[in-house]
């Protein structure tokens, strides 16, 4: 696979191909059981992103046992095994160390047709983009860490977060998507800078109609934002053109940095309307048509109101 892809493939036989991925976070809320949910979902997002389907895991594991009591470990396990469940995976086995700050993530290994692998680098001039998951997660974890979230804001913020992206993934393998990622830590810009540079096209996004979390347009203008989401939008710049009327609180949302965000989905424009009524059909509760490729070998990204 292309260095930028989200997980590594291995072909096994003609028909079938191996797909192996590792991730793991630190605590974005207080609750333990919650967080393992989070870090769970976020780890098997990777295998659902190449269109794959995650099949078993290993707990990844950094605990601080001198500080904090082991049932608080035992709920954030729980919490990774019931997501685990819910997504079909068994757990069968992991590792631990012990650390000064607490880390939980899966090691996750899945099956996909060697035909069929969602990639990033496939994208097509013209192909609309289709994101799943509204934005503001990293704006969010800011504002829970320096207590100025509501606590409706963290219970919508924890609910995309624990959200698999399982039936968006398998909305997208139905209707014949040319090519996907998952928006993570290097935010929307990142993900698509990554999409787009490896396909060698461009990009227009309209920042209207990317979803975003309530609430998190005023906290970022009150400079409620991780550092990363700004090292995000400084790199992202390099090849984005925005347009003057795109203020620098909506900049930065494009850049925010995201755990367990939604996928990215570039499209053939006589698929798109199939493919939304698709992801309804599936459940899939946020989806959104945000732009279209664009025949721009220079790779640049434009962002318009």
């Amino acid at each position: 696979m292309d260095p930028c892809d989200d997980a590594a493939v291995y072909r096994l036989t003609p028909d079938l191909a191996l797909v192996q991925t590792v991730d793991y976070i630190t605590p974005l809320v207080d609750d333990p059981y919650t967080f393992g949910q989070i870090a769970a979902a976020n780890s098997l997002s990777d295998v659902y992103a190449m269109g794959g389907k995650p099949l078993l895991a290993l707990n990844v594991v950094a605990f601080p046992t001198a500080v904090l009591p082991m049932d608080v470990l035992a709920e954030i396990l729980r919490g990774g095994f019931d997501k685990a469940q819910e997504a079909d995976v068994r757990i069968v086995g992991g590792h631990s160390i012990d650390d000064r700050e607490p880390k939980y993530g899966l090691a996750v290994a899945g099956l996909v047709h060697p035909d069929r692998v969602l990639r990033n680098s496939t994208a097509r001039a013209g192909d609309h983009l289709i994101l799943t998951k509204a934005l503001g997660m990293g704006i969010v974890s800011t504002a829970i860490k320096r207590e100025l979230a509501s606590s409706d804001l963290i219970a919508r913020a924890v609910e995309v977060m624990t959200t698999l992206n399982k039936n968006a993934a398998l909305a997208a393998i139905e209707i014949g998507a040319h090519a996907c990622t998952d928006v993570t830590g290097f935010g929307l810009l990142g993900h698509l800078r990554e999409m787009i540079a490896a396909g060698r096209v461009g990009a227009q996004v309209s920042v209207h109609r990317v979803p975003v979390l309530r609430e998190v347009v005023e906290l970022a203008a009150q400079d409620v934002v991780p550092g990363g989401t700004k090292r995000n939008l400084a790199f992202a710049q390099e090849v984005v053109d925005f347009d003057a009327a795109v203020d620098p609180v909506q900049r930065l949302i494009l850049a925010d940095a995201q755990t367990s965000g939604g996928l990215l989905v570039a499209v053939a424009p006589e698929r798109t309307d199939d493919l939304q009524r698709t992801l309804h059909a599936k459940g899939v509760p946020v989806y959104a048509d945000i732009g279209v490729i664009t025949d721009d070998s220079s790779g640049r990204i434009r962002v318009v109101p």
